[in-house]
């Protein structure tokens, strides 16, 4: 059984710029996309601000984000990187297993990337993650490196929004097609 911990607050000023990027894409009726609760079992609280201080994950969570954007199932789960080396081991089986099944329903799976050391965010499609993990898996690196992500897919900050990955989306339609 996995353990909770304050360590789990890593990626919450990204959660933040997704979440209003969401809001920003539900108020002009583009998408509709929520955050997924990862149910959990409170252990201990702090008596004084009634905080969770730990806590065990009752199961496996799947994805961050999931919902429809313009009638296409979406789903996808957002990532925080400190370096240009992105280590695999940061996503699990149950996850691409689950994108897998959600992909071969008629959606849409992809990793929200945030290179926060260089303020830049990437959309890696699952296509392309697959190639990473496949190699990975046949023995090869572990990880990914910056130089060789396809510079089409960092997105870039425009009109407020923070996490413009409507962007991103309509690239992997394309490239889809």
């Amino acid at each position: 059984m996995a353990t909770w911990n304050s360590r789990g607050l890593r990626g919450s000023t990204l959660e933040e710029f997704i979440n209003r990027t969401n809001e920003r894409y539900r108020e002009n009726e583009l998408a509709l996309i929520q955050k997924v609760p990862t149910p959990i079992t409170p252990i201990q609280i702090d008596k004084e601000t009634r905080h969770i201080t730990l806590a065990y994950f009752d199961q496996k969570s799947t994805v961050d984000y999931i919902g429809a954007v313009q009638g296409i199932p979406v789903c996808f789960d957002a990532k925080e990187c400190a370096t240009d080396t992105f280590p695999l081991a940061n996503i699990h089986e149950h996850q691409v297993t689950f994108m897998r099944d959600f992909e071969k329903q008629g959606g849409i799976a992809f990793f929200l990337i945030f290179f926060s050391h260089r303020d830049e965010f990437y959309y890696l499609t699952y296509a392309s993650f697959l190639v990473f993990w496949q190699r990975a898996k046949d023995g090869g690196r572990k990880s990914f490196r910056y130089e060789e992500l396809s510079p089409q897919f960092f997105l870039r900050q425009r009109s407020g929004l923070l996490v413009p990955y409507l962007d991103g989306i309509q690239k992997d339609l394309s490239e889809r097609d």
